[in-house]
């Protein structure tokens, strides 16, 4: 039984032999990395290119469903990119507008 779904897997048109297994696949160092960013300080996050990984991942997340064959690896890897953009973005924004030390700083200036 484990042969034959290897086997299918193997042969399916989105399997390991074309490039639309081996893109996406590649495609999970970008959700690493900004997993791996989770550590890095909230100043040092660029917006912009948050807002382009979160954009990547829900615009593909959506095309990855409605392509034939269905390529649930890129819908996967697409919807953590969105998902650690999302939460990458949402540290920026808490720390630029709603950083409660800042407040008392700018009120003096």
């Amino acid at each position: 039984m484990a042969t034959s779904k290897l086997q299918a897997l193997w042969n399916h048109p989105a399997g390991p032999k074309t490039i639309h297994f081996w893109a996406p696949t590649f495609k999970w160092g970008i959700s690493i990395a900004n997993i791996a960013d989770f550590a890095k300080p909230p100043e040092k996050i660029s917006l912009p290119q948050q807002i382009a990984v979160t954009a990547t991942g829900l615009i593909w997340s959506r095309y990855s469903l409605v392509i034939t064959p269905k390529n649930w690896n890129l819908f996967s890897v697409n919807v953590a990119m969105a998902g650690t953009g999302m939460y990458q973005l949402s540290r920026k924004i808490q720390h630029e507008y709603f950083n409660e030390e800042q407040q008392p700083a700018l009120a003096k200036e």
